[in-house]
């Protein structure tokens, strides 16, 4: 299985979402058709994937969503953007990430 971390960007809200999947692309149509109002994404409909990172496992990914999200930064995800051996050592910072313990999303 694949095991994306991934970023949507809304200009209308000029909000990003940080997210972790095993299908990216269902995990995105899911974004882009949801209409459960009291998910974050269904607050805007221009969605758009601006970042992957495919990681090794389920473990990586979820430790690289968590440390994205830890840093509450618009800076931070352009940077991620901008500078692309930032992926490469967050990719090496959570190899072999410890076992956490939540349901599949």
């Amino acid at each position: 299985m694949d095991n994306f971390v991934y970023i949507l960007y809304s200009k209308k809200l000029d909000k990003h979402y940080i997210g972790f999947t095993e299908n990216l692309t269902q995990r995105i149509e899911f974004h882009l058709n949801d209409t459960q109002s009291r998910k974050f994404t269904y607050k805007a409909d221009d969605w758009k994937l601006i970042f992957t990172i495919q990681c090794e496992s389920k473990n990586q990914g979820l430790s690289i969503e968590k440390h994205i999200k830890s840093m509450k930064s618009k800076i931070y995800v352009r940077n991620l953007l901008r500078y692309p051996e930032m992926k490469f050592k967050l990719l090496e910072k959570y190899k072999g990430a410890p076992d956490f313990q939540s349901e599949s999303r």
